[in-house]
């Protein structure tokens, strides 16, 4: 993976600050306490590569960084301080979600990314059980166009965010990561 799309990965990770911070104890439990969801070393023919607590405020996000034929998917769960209701479409995931992306695009303007492009419009995707709201964007780095398909929905209440990230010049397509997505998020919700 060129640097360029690794930095393109690390950027979008999320909008809290660019270095994360580790709880003692550093990495994430391998069952989050909240959703008793089970962050195995291989989900879905996905392997897992990092996890650790994030604080932000008072809540704490819990990220599972895992990799498939290239692509990087990324679980985050957080509460925001509140109990978030299940589904896509409740006031809080709406609210987080929009906030989500408005923060992804001022990054990736800021950090020097060129062509951001977002639909105008999220929509639903199912995957396994859970629906999502979710939304490709995509920005423009020297060795082609960098996607990423953000999803979030409120699950067990606590916000579930999946990202999964592909590059261009790496032939990758949307389909590819529908494909990789559909094995992971069944497995990940067993």
């Amino acid at each position: 993976m060129s640097r360029l799309v690794a930095l393109f990965v690390v950027l979008l990770a999320s909008i809290a600050p660019a270095v994360a911070q580790q709880l003692p104890g550093g990495a994430a439990p391998p069952v989050h306490p909240g959703t008793k969801l089970n962050f195995a070393p291989t989900i879905g023919a996905a392997q897992l590569e990092r996890s650790y607590t994030q604080p932000i405020g008072r809540d704490v996000h819990y990220v599972y960084g895992y990799s498939i034929d290239k692509m990087h998917i990324t679980v985050f769960l957080f509460d925001g301080g509140r109990r978030v209701p299940a589904g896509p479409d409740n006031p809080s995931v709406v609210s987080e979600f929009a906030t989500e992306i408005d923060a992804t695009e001022k990054m990736a303007k800021t950090d020097g990314y060129t062509g951001f492009e977002r639909p105008s419009v999220p929509s639903a995707c199912t995957y396994g059980p859970i629906t999502f709201r979710c939304v490709v964007y995509s920005a423009a780095t020297r060795q082609g166009r960098v996607f990423s398909k953000l999803m979030m929905t409120g699950y067990r209440d606590h916000f579930l965010k999946v990202r999964i990230d592909w590059a261009q010049s790496l032939n990758q397509t949307s389909a590819d990561a529908d494909r990789a997505l559909r094995a992971f998020i069944p497995a990940l919700v067993r």
